[in-house]
């Protein structure tokens, strides 16, 4: 209750009130008290250390309870959430609560279960790799010491599409049987093959799945220990849900570390970051930024195929995000559903509904079914059935098995001619329920996700610098990414500048007028995270006043020649007024300059006047090879950039006609691997 009136205020809404009774009441019928309390304790530890959670994951989201708890962050109340989705007290079975974590944390969140409840109750969960067709192939080949030219053709006649069996590959017709009746020496090949063929040949980790057991593990399953040293089951999941172990997935979310990283910048920037659980949810510029499908960066929405979708929605609510999160899926997309959500939320075709008591039910979705949740509440509003047996209908639905739906049609239509529903009327809606529950989603899940998806949206649109940086230093390991990126921001108009020793941390960072993004270093191709974590202790310490000073103060056993060489060539030296051509000329002389200046530090016996031979000890005195005016043509320093950066910074070669290009092409490079076979694109270059 303590929890409930921090979020709803003393008295309680009679609404709340009673859904938290009626919640209570199953929960505690069916026996998950203690569940909800173990994940309450590691959610609200995690807060307590600042690790970021998710607002919500899955069906979970649909209890009232998880939210006044904080186990979700997510009104289930005000976003039409059904807790019978989540707990159905008609069919007893273990609840599943899914936690995004911030990625680069959720290992301590594991760690942390694992020392509160005792590392002998808690073990991840084992996965198997098994052979598929084409690795049984090649597996049985290095045994019988075929020739690997050989085993590479005749693995090649074996289709790569997923899932394909050996049996497939053998059918009539294929090349694979044609080979065969050609050739009998292939037989014990491939039947050895066909025997090995779907056995478990490695294992692994899954990637989320954790058990907590109130009894030792190695007294209920077989243990082992995985690659990292951690306790893994010798079981699979279904394997540990069969014995009845408490299975939860701790998931990893990036943008969960991208979000809290964007807060951190707002707030080092000396701005107020925003409260992200209680954003207002109708920003209007927010929802500007979608319509225009500048969704680059958003979650769940920049996908090609997403964006053409949300421009033509154009999202003005909160509902329309939620939506998009279901309808964003082969189902509802080649069926038609999703183009008839667009075209009535635009008065392109008329909002109907199949029997005026749906209106409340159906409005928010101009008129179509989308989520699991409405089939619920249409057989509780039309049929008289309790929630929990209107999940049970649309489980059946989804399984559609004949002898099933008709005992379930048969119900559902009595029950409607009870409360005065045509029964011609009612076969029709049990029909198209049961069409649209083949693609309908899971409302609680999508909520929860369009939450983050405003969320990111929202960081982008008013923060877009301190977002952007803490995007770009989420994806530092591709370069492809950090390429597309840095076009969003251009496209907004937030240049990204090159590396500088001087100013430059280890990720990206927004310039100190927070008008531009400047590279971080630790993306700079060849420079490690701990040479620049070693150049920034030094900076710390005090700034460097010159180059000199920076060779001086930075260890050479970490600032290596070729580290030393990417940095001048990135541009990140340029700032001491050196041009990178004059620097490479020079690199050896800088490197023994630096080595011989640690040396004297370390052991103090002679000076540094006295090591370079008695001449000037200063820097100037020692660049002598050639014109220190002297630079790389603009050819070579995007060459460079291109390959140090993975993208042009100072200059682009296609700015003569950067202006033209866009209405000469219709892709870019790295979007052609996302198209079909016979597509036709135009790329320009």
């Amino acid at each position: 209750r303590q929890f409930a009136v921090q979020k709803y205020g003393n008295p309680l809404p009679d609404e709340v009130e009673t859904r938290l009774q009626y919640e209570l009441g199953i929960i505690n019928d069916m026996g998950f008290p203690a569940y909800f309390l173990i994940v309450w304790d590691f959610m609200n530890w995690s807060r307590e250390q600042g690790i970021p959670v998710g607002p919500g994951r899955g069906s979970a989201a649909g209890s009232l309870v998880a939210f006044v708890l904080g186990i979700t962050n997510i009104d289930p109340l005000e976003h039409s959430l059904l807790f019978e989705r989540f707990l159905n007290p008609e069919r007893v079975s273990m609840p599943d609560i899914d936690i995004d974590f911030c990625i680069e944390r959720r290992g301590e969140v594991i760690d942390y279960v694992a020392k509160r409840y005792g590392a002998e109750r808690v073990c991840q969960i084992a996965t198997f790799g098994t052979l598929a067709a084409k690795a049984a192939v090649k597996a049985v080949a290095r045994v019988l010491e075929i020739p690997f030219e050989e085993s590479n053709r005749i693995s090649k006649m074996i289709p790569s599409a997923p899932g394909t069996k050996l049996a497939d590959a053998l059918a009539d017709g294929m090349e694979l049987q044609k080979e065969l009746e050609t050739n009998p020496e292939l037989k014990r090949w491939i039947d050895l093959a066909v025997a090995l063929e779907g056995t478990a040949c490695n294992v692994g980790t899954h990637a989320a799945g954790v058990v907590i057991s109130k009894d030792p593990l190695d007294d209920v399953i077989a243990l082992q220990a995985s690659k990292d040293g951690m306790t893994i089951s010798q079981g699979t999941m279904g394997d540990l849900e069969r014995l009845g172990l408490l299975k939860m997935d701790f998931l990893g979310l990036r943008n969960l570390t991208i979000i809290h990283n964007t807060l951190k910048l707002i707030e080092q920037a000396g701005k107020t970051p925003p409260d992200m659980d209680t954003l207002p949810l109708d920003d209007a510029p927010t929802y500007e930024l979608l319509a225009a499908g500048d969704t680059d960066g958003v979650f769940q929405l920049e996908s090609s195929g997403m964006k053409t979708l949300v421009r033509d929605l154009k999202p003005s609510v909160f509902e329309d995000i939620n939506a998009l999160v279901a309808l964003y899926r082969p189902g509802p997309l080649n069926s038609g559903m999703a183009k008839n959500f667009v075209d009535r939320k635009h008065g392109r075709e008329a909002i109907t509904y199949p029997h005026p008591s749906l209106q409340g039910i159906l409005e928010p979705t101009y008129g179509t079914i989308v989520y699991q949740e409405q089939i619920m509440q249409i057989a509780q509003v039309l049929a008289g059935y309790s929630l929990g047996r209107a999940d049970l209908l649309r489980r059946a639905m989804g399984k559609k098995k004949a002898d099933v739906m008709e005992k379930e049609r048969d119900g559902f239509v009595q029950g409607c001619i009870a409360n005065n529903v045509d029964a011609k009327l009612a076969n029709d809606l049990f029909d198209v329920m049961s069409e649209f529950a083949a693609y309908c989603f899971n409302r609680s899940h999508s909520a929860a996700y369009a939450f983050v998806a405003y969320q990111t949206a929202y960081l982008k649109c008013h923060f877009p610098v301190e977002y952007l940086s803490a995007l770009l230093s989420s994806v530092r390991d591709s370069l492809d990414k950090i390429q597309h990126y840095i076009l969003t921001g251009r496209k907004m108009g937030i240049p990204v500048l090159a590396p500088s020793v001087e100013i430059s941390n280890v990720d990206f960072t927004p310039s100190k007028d927070g008008t531009a993004i400047r590279f971080g270093l630790a993306s700079v191709k060849g420079v490690g995270v701990g040479v620049v974590e070693s150049i920034i202790r030094a900076r710390e310490e005090r700034p460097f006043e010159s180059l000199e000073d920076f060779l001086k103060r930075c260890d050479t056993k970490v600032l290596n020649r070729k580290t030393m060489e990417a940095l001048i060539l990135a541009g990140a030296l340029e700032s001491f007024g050196y041009t990178r051509k004059h620097l490479m000329h020079n690199l050896e002389t800088l490197f023994h300059y630096a080595e011989q200046a640690h040396k004297q530090a370390e052991t103090g016996q002679a000076s540094l006047f006295d090591l370079m031979g008695g001449e000037d000890a200063s820097l100037s005195g020692l660049l002598l090879q050639g014109n220190a005016e002297e630079e790389y043509s603009d050819d070579e320093i995007q060459r460079y950039e291109k390959d140090l950066l993975g993208f042009y910074v100072t200059s682009h070669p296609l700015d003569s006609i950067k202006d033209s290009l866009p209405l000469m092409t219709t892709h870019r490079l790295s979007e052609l691997h996302k198209l079909n076979d016979g597509d036709v694109v135009r790329v320009g270059g």
